[in-house]
């Protein structure tokens, strides 16, 4: 019997790097994928690619991520305040550099993108993030893949629910 809730994989797409990386990877593991953005935008024509205009409004796309991923979801995001409500509903949340967000890890990352917002706020100058590079796009493949197998792994060893 199929899985009934198979692997989604929910993209904060209106400036991720690697959509083009996802759609290959979701492909060959035969995923679903949700591309959300605040308003339109395009995706290719694929049964498994669902394309989400959640609204313009602040945070609306995010909101739609965080109402539904959960436990056995991947999250590809580089916002914070998303990844921290996925990691609590259980999803798996990457950023597009491959860095995992982890219960571990969430609590300091969030806290330190509080106090450089304060600072840049302040009049601190912080500078911005680093350029992205291929060594980042090498090393998200590599975490997406390495994810959804141990997701299949975790799923497979669950034992099946009682039919009756």
């Amino acid at each position: 019997m199929p899985d009934v809730n198979p692997t989604r994989i929910y993209v904060d797409a209106d400036a991720c790097p690697v959509k083009d990386e996802i759609y290959r990877v979701a492909a060959r593991h035969g995923l679903p994928v949700s591309v959300v953005a605040g308003n339109f935008i395009r995706v290719p024509q694929d049964p498994l690619i669902e394309r989400i205009a959640a609204g313009s409004s602040m945070d609306a796309a995010d909101n739609w991520i965080a109402e539904r991923a959960g436990k056995g979801d991947i999250v590809i995001t580089s916002d914070i305040p998303l990844a921290s409500r996925c990691v609590k509903a259980g999803a798996e949340v990457i950023a597009p550099n491959g860095k995992p967000f982890t219960e571990d890890s969430i609590g300091m990352t969030l806290a330190v993108r509080n106090l450089m917002t304060d600072l840049r706020s302040s009049g601190e100058v912080t500078g911005g993030p680093k350029s992205f590079a291929s060594r980042d796009r090498s090393a998200f493949l590599s975490a997406l893949d390495q994810t959804i197998r141990r997701i299949q792994r975790q799923r497979a060893q669950q034992p099946a629910p009682n039919q009756g």
